[in-house]
């Protein structure tokens, strides 16, 4: 993305709908300082207070707050929205457009990666990748009594430690526990495998949006009863704690995939260990747990139906900071150019 800090001249003024934890509005406010750029939060927990700061807003940055059509008519010199992600359903939609007030999505690096992981970890298990690697690497076909050939493309040796239980995930059911900006990273991928893709998280979608965003809203319990792949993405909480445990995993199929990407705390270990000894489920792909590191002696590391990875979903690191940029120059390149990055409203 290109854009010159030299056409700014004067500071650009951005401001957060969300009204963050005071370390987390402290990089964001570093990092825009880099862009000679700043940014403020408004104050959405005081009502009052809000139509007077919207009031000088032209850039605004939404997340998790919702964007009010009372909120939008105290905004009369509002001319861009950024949503920080990909996901729109808390906007105006409408409201906006009649405005002909410009909204751009940003794909997030940090969840771009930890969906990507994802969707390695379910690949992993599919194809039992860890099991194949090392019966490759230990020439375990020494055990078949069979001796290496040369190949050509019509003669090969296909198969040659006949590994059971592949799987394709054409066609299979994907289920995603808690939706938000990972989910959907991780819904898009998956559907280019032509999975179907059910949802659950605390507040449903509209009907509509799930139209919009071709995913269908489950319960928990069907969810985990119809889903051939589930992967875990929501927050862990008092709510969620342990809320994958015997009973959620009785009720998934025996073939099927659970994947972890959240936090290790959402799943009860000590089922989990239980349901893969007792091939409950196929396999399960791990990048977090309830203690990190792992400790050397866990049940886990015992088993062979199961991929673990050392917490390395994020990437790189510096997600934050990395997402605040992505963020800032979508803005800032609107407000050189009047155009942006996946725009999904343009301005009149």
């Amino acid at each position: 993305m290109k854009f010159s800090k030299d056409l700014l001249m004067n500071e650009l003024h951005v401001f957060h709908l969300d009204n963050l934890p005071e370390d987390q509005k402290k990089v964001w406010q570093e990092t825009a300082g880099a862009f000679d750029a700043a940014v403020d939060f408004l104050n959405t927990g005081e009502s009052d207070q809000l139509p007077n700061e919207l009031g000088s807003v032209e850039y605004l940055i939404v997340n998790k707050t919702q964007l009010t059509r009372d909120m939008l008519d105290a905004a009369p010199n509002l001319k861009f929205v950024q949503i920080e992600g990909r996901l729109s359903h808390t906007l105006p939609i409408q409201a906006l457009k009649q405005r002909g007030i410009a909204v751009a999505a940003a794909a997030l690096p940090s969840t771009i990666a930890v969906a990507e992981h994802a969707v390695a970890l379910t690949l992993a298990c599919a194809k039992k990748i860890i099991p194949a690697h090392r019966m490759t690497m230990d020439g375990d076909y020494r055990t078949l009594g069979i001796a290496p050939k040369v190949t050509t493309e019509r003669s090969h040796g296909f198969q040659w430690m006949k590994i059971d239980g592949l799987v394709e995930l054409d066609g299979l059911t994907l289920g995603i526990f808690g939706y938000g900006e990972i989910g959907n990273e991780i819904a898009i991928r998956m559907k280019a495998f032509n999975m179907k893709v059910l949802y659950h998280k605390r507040s449903r979608f509209s009907p509509g949006y799930e139209q919009d965003l071709g995913i269908t809203y489950a319960d928990k319990r069907q969810l985990f009863a119809e889903s051939d792949v589930v992967i875990l993405n929501c927050p862990l909480t008092a709510v969620t704690e342990k809320s994958v445990g015997a009973r959620e995993l009785s009720l998934m199929k025996s073939s099927a995939i659970l994947v972890n990407v959240s936090r290790g705390g959402v799943i009860d270990e000590p089922a989990l260990v239980k349901a893969l000894e007792e091939k409950r489920i196929a396999c399960a792909g791990l990048d977090v747990f309830v203690e990190e590191p792992v400790p050397h002696d866990h049940p886990y590391l015992f088993l062979k139906n199961i991929v673990l990875t050392p917490h390395i979903a994020g990437g790189k690191g510096n997600g934050r900071v990395r997402n605040i940029q992505r963020v800032l120059e979508n803005i800032i390149l609107f407000h050189q150019s009047g155009r942006a990055q996946n725009q999904i409203i343009g301005n009149n």
